[in-house]
């Protein structure tokens, strides 16, 4: 095997490739220094047990600690997450993590009693405290948002007892990072001239885009063997995740585990069932895609094994980490100087771990916090890391506004707009890139990718959304999540989508919810695609109108939760209530899956 293509150890990467955990803790010495205020602050918090209810005062200055401890826990988190994060098979730092769960348990054991206090105060007595002290109006929009969930709030004793629960519902997500990350272990392939690659998690995206298809098929097969052999074992980590978010629910008087998860960011249910009946309503422009691709590999059949591969040939040229850096700083000069400005310090100061290692977490993602955020990397010189480079400092510019222009309070967008500020990104840079080739087999690739993200994004993970709403249906009626049930839901929703006529399902393709830890994120995915939809129309508005359209773009993304999610994308210009976003984006979808034709041609 050859020795480039060994995954390296963590100590064999150079440190300007690190990230700079040193800017939240110097030394695991400090972050142990620091976790020992938990007890401090837990007795702070309990302090305050029938004393909010009181008077303004008092409730102010709980609110004021509550802010403090959050900023303090955050780092807290952030360095243990990220040093487990980097290396999963260290023991320290598994226990770094394990003790900040625990941590974290203890803190919402704490908490308990607040909204029940709060809510026994007649509503009356509590605007009279905003009268009595203005400091107090800073917490309005808290106020206002906790009202909404006084229906699904029970007495202080059950709250705690919730709270305690709720380290043995969180465990399924821990369970399958463990077993996903650090114990399950992949052949190695060989390509076509019988050469050996390794293969992991970070490797499995690079593989599947080669042009060797003996590759390809044989990377597709030692891959999900793992899946196969451990279906079972996957399925009932999973059922535990759903019956986990049923048990909350219906403890919390919701209908479903649906609407207990997006009470949690004010969007309606509507607004994702509306997704999936609006992609239903445009899987012609999918199939078309689907034997656009056939017909461009020019193969007999179609396998999952052809999906990733550029359908243009190997024109894809390499493009490393720094060149990468320069092209997204280029392709987001119509954010504005400051915006760039900052996301070039971000690149030179170390907040991305760029490359993948033994032990290291799979995938990509940007976590947010008050010191600045850390972006996750597996970067693999290719086309595609570019854009994930870019997708992820989209992450961490929206978190970086809202910490900058946002109360501690109001810091943390919703989920909901997760998704926007990454997917805009991609799309400016899609459309810089498109504009600046004047080569037909390098704008065919563009459009490829484009392609890709329209495939992978807006269809895909809708699919992922649907199936989610499916297992938690199926478990609410309370019939059994088995290994064999996932399967053959899944594969029923890959013919949906991709048409059987056009692919070949195989059972392979069957196991693939096995894999997709966005399954343990409580209906994340769903906002992948409303927010890939959102992004599309924004970076229109960005390149069509210029500066009103920044202006407008980037007071969104330092709104941090100030607004209802839907309220501050329509200040931005978009609203997803309406199907009129992603219809018009997949509308895009189409023409560009026509221009692609006529340029294979």
């Amino acid at each position: 095997m050859s020795e480039t293509k060994k995954l390296r150890e963590r100590s064999e990467i150079d440190e300007k490739f690190q990230w700079k955990l040193e800017d939240l803790f110097a030394t695991d010495e400090a972050w142990e220094e620091s976790l020992k205020k938990a007890d401090e602050y837990f007795k702070k918090i309990e302090s305050y047990k029938g004393k909010i209810s009181k008077n303004a005062k008092d409730l102010y200055d709980f609110l004021k600690l509550s802010d403090e401890i959050t900023d303090w826990a955050e780092e807290i988190a952030n360095y243990s997450s990220r040093k487990n994060d980097q290396d999963t098979t260290v023991a320290k730092y598994q226990d770094y993590f394990a003790r900040t769960m625990g941590m974290f348990v203890k803190m919402q054991q704490a908490y308990s009693f607040v909204e029940p206090e709060i809510f026994s105060v007649p509503e009356e007595t509590i605007e009279g405290f905003f009268k009595e002290l203005p400091e107090l109006d800073l917490y309005r929009r808290y106020y206002e948002r906790m009202k909404k969930s006084k229906p699904h709030t029970l007495s202080a004793e059950m709250e705690e007892l919730m709270a305690a629960a709720s380290d043995i519902t969180s465990q399924a997500d821990n369970i399958f990072g463990m077993l996903d990350n650090a114990d399950i272990k992949f052949d190695p392939v060989k390509d076509s001239k019988g050469e050996e690659h390794s293969l992991s998690h970070g490797s499995y995206g690079p593989l599947m885009e080669s042009s060797d298809r003996e590759l390809r098929k044989a990377t597709y097969e030692s891959y999900y063997k793992e899946y196969k052999q451990y279906a079972n074992t996957f399925a009932s980590i999973l059922a535990t995740q759903v019956k986990g978010l049923i048990f909350n629910a219906r403890a919390r008087k919701y209908n479903n585990t649906l609407e207990a998860s997006l009470s949690h960011t004010e969007v309606p249910v509507a607004v994702y069932k509306n997704l999936i009946e609006a992609v239903h309503n445009n899987m012609d422009k999918m199939y078309k895609y689907v034997q656009l691709r056939k017909k461009a590999l020019k193969v007999d059949e179609l396998h999952f094994y052809d999906i990733y591969t550029s359908i243009v040939g190997d024109s894809e040229k390499k493009i490393p980490y720094e060149e990468a850096q320069a092209i997204i700083l280029e392709a987001l000069k119509p954010l504005g100087e400051e915006y760039c400005k900052v996301l070039k310090s971000g690149f030179e100061n170390r907040w991305v771990d760029v490359y993948e290692n033994k032990g290291k977490r799979s995938g990509a993602y940007s976590a947010g916090t008050k010191t600045h955020p850390y972006v996750l990397m597996n970067y693999a010189d290719t086309l595609d890391s570019m854009f994930t480079l870019a997708h992820e400092m989209g992450h961490s510019m929206h978190s970086y506004l809202s910490y900058k222009n946002q109360p501690t309070v109001y810091a943390n967008y919703v989920i909901f707009v997760a998704e926007i500020a990454s997917t805009c990104n991609e799309a400016l840079l899609m459309q810089y890139l498109l504009k600046k080739t004047t080569d037909k087999k390098e704008r065919a690739a563009l459009i490829n990718k484009f392609l890709e993200q329209f495939k992978s994004t807006l269809y895909r993970q809708t699919m992922f959304a649907e199936f989610e709403l499916k297992i938690n249906e199926l478990s609410e009626r309370g019939e059994t999540m088995t290994a064999e049930t996932l399967c053959n839901i899944y594969g029923d929703l890959q013919k949906l989508y991709f048409g059987e006529e056009n692919i070949v399902i195989d059972e392979n393709i069957k196991y693939e919810w096995a894999r997709i830890p966005h399954f343990y994120y409580n209906f994340y995915v769903f906002q992948y695609a409303t927010g890939f939809s959102a992004a599309i129309a924004l970076s229109q508005k960005i390149l069509k109108e210029g500066e009103p359209a920044v202006k407008k773009y980037l007071e969104f993304l330092s709104g941090g939760c100030s607004k209802e999610p839907l309220e501050l994308l329509k200040g931005a210009g978009v609203d997803l209530t309406t199907a009129e976003p992603i219809n018009d984006a997949l509308k895009l979808f189409g023409e560009l899956i026509d221009e692609m034709d006529e340029l294979l041609k």
